[in-house]
C-alpha cells in the first residue's frame, strides 16, 4: 500500500491517452467545472492504478472508466463518477480518507467510503454453500442485501456498486472458469435482485444475461443461437408490425414512438423453466414498445392494438392502475399478429419508460443552476426504494411478521467469523448476538472481539462489523444482564433465555417449597384427595413438577390454586371466610429486631452480608421466615420489581437498661 508521501510518477503514456480520450466525450453531458472535478479523480487514480488488473485480467483504470461510463449512461452527477473512478483508492493508499476528503470534498470520499465498505463485507460474506440446505442458502443471501443496503448513507453507493459489477461481467471471459462461475452465482444471487428492487432496469436485465451466461452456458448458448437464427425473419417481422401500428395510431390522432423491444436471454429461460414452455411457445419472443404522452393515450393506443388483431386471453396486465411494488407502470398485452404469430406489446408513457429503464437512477442528475436542501433528494431516493422494496417483498412472502412495520435502519446485521448475516435490532450488543447463534453459547459468554478488537458486552454493535464471542467452558449468565439500566440485553428473546436459566436453577428446592405451599393451600381448601396431575393441566403446566417448581417461585399465587381447585371439584371445596384484617404495628422478634408488622415468624441473619448493628437493616420475606440484609447488600439491590412487596422496614431494637 503507498503512503501518504509517496511522490506519483507520471502518467504512462496509455493511462494518459485512455484519460484524455475518454474524457473528450463528456463535454456535451458535464459543465467545464464538473468535468475538471472527474479529470483530477483520473489523474489522481490512474498512477496508484497502473500495472493493476481486476479479476478478469482487465487493467484497474479501464475497469474504473468502464463502470463510469455505464453511470453516465444512466445520467448520474459528476460526484459519482468521481467517486467510481476513485472506487479502488482505499485498497492502495494508506490514510486516504483524509487526502480524498482534502481533494474532492467529504461527499466524493464518504462515497469512497461506502463503495469500501461494501467491498470488504462482500468479500468476508462469500457466499458458501456447501453443507446449507436451499432454505439456509436463501436466508443467508437475503440477509446479505439487506445488509449491503443498510450499511451505505448514500444510494448512490448502490448504485457504483452494480455498475462495477456489470463493468467485470462484460469482461469475466478473461476470468477462470471457478471465478467466472463465482461471480456469475453472486451477481444473480445478490447484485441483480438488488438491482431490480432499486428499479435500475438497463443494470439488472443485463446483470441477469451476462451471469446466466456463465452459470448454464449450454442452455444460454442454445437460446442465443435460436434468436440469431430468426434473427432476420423476426426483424423484418417487427418491421411490418412497426408499420401498421404507426399508421393505424397517426389515422387517430395519436403521437407515439413504436420501437421493436429486445428481449432478453434470462427472462426467455426463466420464462421457459416457470411455464414449462418451448421456445417456440413463447408470446413474447417477438415484442414491440408503443410510447405516448399521457395516461389517457396508453388506454387509446390500446384499443387501437386490440383492433387490429385479436388479443390472446389472459395475457393482459394493467400495471398503470395497479402498479407493481416496486413502482412499475405500463400496459402489457399480447396478440396474434400477422401470420398467425404472436406479438407482445407493452404500452406505456414516457415518462413511464423514463422511470422504468433508469429507476431510482432518474431522481439522481441533479439540476444545473438549482440549488437544493441538502440531503433533501438523497433522503428521498432513499425513502421511496426502501419502501418498493418492502412492499415487494412483503408480496412475496420473504419478510417475517416483524419485519413488516419496521424500516431498514431499525435493524442492524453483522457477520460471524465464518460469514453469516446476524439480523439484529438496533441497539444489540454482544450478548444479544451470542444468544442469537447459540442459548448455551450466550449462557457461557464472557467477553466479545468486533473487528478484531476486544469491546464491552453492552457495546451497541454496527451494521457490517464482525463480531467473535469469548466464552468460558463452563459458565452462566449474569443478573446484571436482566437490568436495562446497564444495556447488555436489547433483545425480548435474549432476555427471555437468561431469565428462564435463572428460573430453572435450585429446581429441587423450588418444587420443595412448591409442594409445601400446596398441600398447605389444598388442606385450607378441604380437598386433599384432589388429583394434583390434573389440577396442574388445568393451571395449564404439561407436569406436575412444573407447577410445583412454579408456585415455589412464586410465579403462581395462591388465589389461582384456589380457582383451579374449585373447577376440578366444585362440590368439594370449601372455601374459609377470610380473618378480619388487623393493623400492623411495629413487633419486637425474639431476635432483638424490631420489624414492621411481624408477629413471631422465625428471623434470621442473611449470610451474603452478615448485618450487625448499627448497620442500616431491611427485611426480606421468604417461605422460611424474615431474613434480614444490610441495606446496601448486593441481593437487595437485584430484588425484581414483581418482588418487592416482600421488603419490610426493620431496624434494631433498643436494648433495655
Amino acid at each position: 500500500m503507498v503512503s501518504i508521501q509517496h511522490q506519483f510518477p507520471p502518467l504512462a503514456g496509455e493511462d494518459s491517452a485512455d484519460i484524455r480520450n475518454w474524457l473528450a466525450a463528456l463535454s456535451e453531458v458535464f459543465a467545464p467545472a464538473e468535468i475538471e472535478l472527474i479529470r483530477n479523480a483520473c489523474e489522481f487514480a490512474a498512477p496508484l492504478y497502473h500495472g493493476k488488473a481486476v479479476v478478469t485480467g482487465t487493467p484497474l483504470l479501464q475497469h474504473a472508466l468502464g463502470s463510469a461510463s455505464i453511470l453516465i449512461g444512466l445520467n448520474m452527477d459528476h460526484e459519482t463518477i468521481a467517486a467510481t473512478a476513485l472506487h479502488a483508492v482505499p485498497e492502495l493508499l494508506e490514510g486516504w480518507n483524509e487526502v480524498l476528503t482534502e481533494r474532492f470534498g467529504r461527499n466524493v470520499t464518504a462515497m469512497v467510503d461506502g463503495i469500501s465498505r461494501m467491498e470488504q463485507i462482500r468479500q468476508f460474506s462469500e457466499m458458501r454453500s456447501a453443507g446449507k440446505d436451499k432454505e439456509a442458502q436463501a436466508q443467508q443471501i437475503e440477509s446479505l442485501r439487506k445488509m449491503l443496503l443498510a450499511m451505505v448513507e448514500d444510494i448512490r453507493v448502490v448504485l457504483i456498486k452494480l455498475a462495477e459489477r456489470t463493468q467485470t461481467l462484460r469482461t469475466l471471459s478473461g476470468a477462470t472458469p471457478e471465478q467466472q462461475k463465482l461471480v456469475a452465482q453472486e451477481t444473480h444471487s445478490i447484485f441483480a435482485p438488488l438491482a431490480n428492487r432499486l428499479g435500475v432496469w438497463q443494470i439488472k436485465w443485463e446483470l441477469e444475461d451476462l451471469s446466466m451466461r456463465y452459470l448454464e452456458p449450454a442452455l444460454y448458448k442454445k437460446i442465443a443461437k435460436l434468436l440469431d437464427e430468426r434473427r432476420v425473419d423476426r426483424e423484418r417481422y417487427i418491421a411490418d408490425v412497426l408499420e401498421q401500428l404507426r399508421q393505424s395510431l397517426a389515422q387517430s390522432g395519436i403521437k407515439a414512438d413504436v420501437t421493436g423491444r429486445p428481449k432478453h436471454i434470462y427472462s426467455i429461460i426463466n420464462k421457459m423453466k416457470r411455464k414449462q414452455l418451448d421456445f417456440d411457445q413463447l408470446y413474447d419472443v417477438r415484442a414491440v414498445r408503443i410510447l405516448v404522452d399521457d395516461i389517457e393515450q396508453c388506454y387509446a393506443a390500446l384499443s387501437i392494438v386490440h383492433e387490429l388483431w385479436t388479443p390472446i386471453q389472459k395475457e393482459f396486465d394493467d400495471y398503470i392502475a395497479r402498479p407493481k411494488p416496486n413502482g412499475y407502470r405500463s400496459l402489457h398485452t399480447a396478440v396474434t399478429g400477422p401470420r398467425e404469430l404472436s406479438v407482445e406489446v407493452q404500452i406505456r408513457t414516457q415518462q413511464m419508460h423514463h422511470d422504468s429503464e433508469l429507476g431510482v437512477a432518474a431522481h439522481w442528475r441533479y439540476k444545473e443552476n438549482k440549488k437544493t436542501e441538502s440531503g433533501v433528494d438523497e433522503k428521498i431516493a432513499w425513502l421511496r426504494q426502501i419502501l418498493a422494496w418492502k412492499a415487494e417483498l412483503a408480496d412475496s412472502g420473504e419478510l417475517q411478521e416483524q419485519f413488516r412495520n419496521e424500516l431498514l435502519q431499525d435493524r442492524v446485521y453483522v457477520l460471524t467469523p465464518q460469514g453469516k448475516v446476524i439480523d439484529l435490532p438496533k441497539g444489540a450488543t454482544p450478548v444479544d448476538f451470542a444468544y442469537v447463534l447459540h442459548t448455551d453459547l450466550g449462557h457461557r459468554t464472557r467477553g466479545a472481539k468486533v473487528d478484531g478488537s476486544i469491546v464491552p458486552l453492552n457495546y451497541k454493535l454496527q451494521t457490517g462489523q464482525r463480531v467473535e464471542i469469548l466464552t468460558t467452558k463452563v459458565g452462566a449468565p449474569s443478573r446484571d444482564w436482566l437490568s436495562p439500566q446497564l444495556g447488555f440485553l436489547k433483545s425480548a428473546r435474549a432476555r427471555a433465555k437468561v431469565r428462564h436459566w435463572f428460573s430453572t436453577q435450585n429446581l429441587d428446592v423450588s418444587i420443595a417449597e412448591g409442594r409445601a405451599i400446596l398441600d398447605r393451600e389444598l388442606h385450607r381448601l378441604g380437598v386433599t384427595d384432589l388429583n394434583q396431575e390434573k389440577l396442574a393441566q388445568r393451571l395449564r403446566f404439561n407436569k406436575l413438577d412444573e407447577l410445583l417448581a412454579a408456585i415455589g417461585r412464586d410465579e403462581v399465587k395462591q388465589n389461582r390454586i384456589a380457582t383451579a381447585a374449585q373447577q376440578e371439584a366444585p362440590t368439594k371445596v370449601v372455601v374459609p371466610k377470610p380473618a378480619p384484617q388487623k393493623t400492623a404495628v411495629p413487633r419486637t422478634s425474639s431476635s432483638g429486631v424490631l420489624i414492621e408488622g411481624v408477629g413471631n415468624l422465625t428471623v434470621r441473619m442473611a449470610k451474603c452480608c452478615n448485618p450487625e448493628p448499627p448497620d442500616r437493616i431491611v427485611g426480606y420475606t421468604t417461605r422460611l421466615g424474615i431474613t434480614l440484609h444490610r441495606e446496601d447488600c448486593s441481593f437487595m439491590q437485584r430484588v425484581p420489581q414483581d418482588r418487592r412487596d416482600r421488603l419490610l422496614e426493620a431496624t434494631w431494637a433498643a436494648k433495655k437498661v
